[in-house]
């Protein structure tokens, strides 16, 4: 099933269309900062694709009030002083601006995991580049601009930025320093290309989407990418805060009875990288 909310105002600017895909499962606290975060980019022309994921909090209630807020909420400013009246007045505007920006809803009616609810966003994406948000995690408002900047730049196919890993409040814990892109410092070592990336959506055309019967979906979509040889780029500013939980709050793959699983993939994914490394492919 599925909803769609496209403000009126069309595309806007003469940038690439960018799909921003964000899965939401029962983050309801979490996913309008995400959301917010994703449409005050300051990219002209986004596609916002929201996959609710059979949540069972209310996730569903706070798409629908987000819908509404999208569609008729006002905010204003002071902006003028009549010195005849003394009253100070104010302009209206509306919260969300429309320009530049769609918000289409999908829905999974049972929850069926994260790679199939990001199979499901990616496969309704139309725009040139791609990435995806998790419902909890918040885009710096440049991060969209300056990793399409890097792509145009450099040529690359995947762009990836450093990040700040964040508490459940939002407190910084930490900047992640990523590694200056070589196959070997991105995925010989561990996985370290990121929560902040910007892609070029014809390589799912090429390569296929996330697989469904792993945790670390993006670690294997981003290998299977660069071992077929697409070119990656590394921005070394932080676009991203990563929210880690606290053990109560967590979801989805970051679960303790998940953890253990996805640690054992990921290090299986890793030993395919250096052996592909040792066969001299790259």
């Amino acid at each position: 099933m599925s909803a769609k909310n496209r403000p009126t105002g069309g595309r806007g600017g003469k940038e690439m269309l960018v799909s921003i895909v964000v899965p939401a499962y029962n983050q309801g606290a979490y996913l309008p900062i995400t959301l917010d975060s994703v449409w005050f980019q300051d990219y002209a022309d986004l596609e916002i694709i929201v996959v609710d994921d059979g949540s069972t909090d209310n996730t569903a209630q706070v798409i629908d009030d987000y819908l509404a807020a999208v569609a008729g909420e006002k905010t204003s400013y002071a902006a003028n002083l009549d010195e005849t009246t003394g009253e100070v007045q104010r302009i209206y505007h509306p919260r969300y601006p429309a320009e530049g920006r769609s918000l289409t809803i999908l829905r999974h009616e049972k929850n069926r995991g994260l790679s199939a609810a990001l199979n499901t966003g990616f496969r309704a994406a139309s725009g040139e580049l791609c990435t995806f948000i998790a419902s909890d995690d918040l885009l710096l408002p440049a991060m969209v601009s300056e990793l399409a900047g890097l792509l145009a730049r450099t040529g690359a196919d995947f762009a990836y930025a450093d990040q700040h890993i964040v508490d459940d409040a939002g407190r910084i814990l930490r900047r992640f320093r990523l590694p200056d892109y070589t196959f070997e410092a991105a995925f010989c070592h561990w996985y370290l290309c990121g929560v902040g990336k910007l892609y070029k959506r014809c390589l799912h055309e090429r390569y296929g989407y996330f697989r469904e019967d792993l945790t670390v979906q993006d670690h294997e979509m981003y290998l299977r990418f660069a071992m077929n040889g697409a070119k990656f780029a590394h921005c070394p500013k932080v676009l991203v805060n990563l929210r880690v939980h606290d053990r109560d709050r967590a979801v989805d793959n970051h679960t303790p009875d998940n953890m253990a699983r996805l640690y054992r993939e990921s290090s299986e994914l890793v030993r395919i990288a250096r052996r592909h490394k040792l066969d001299g492919q790259d």
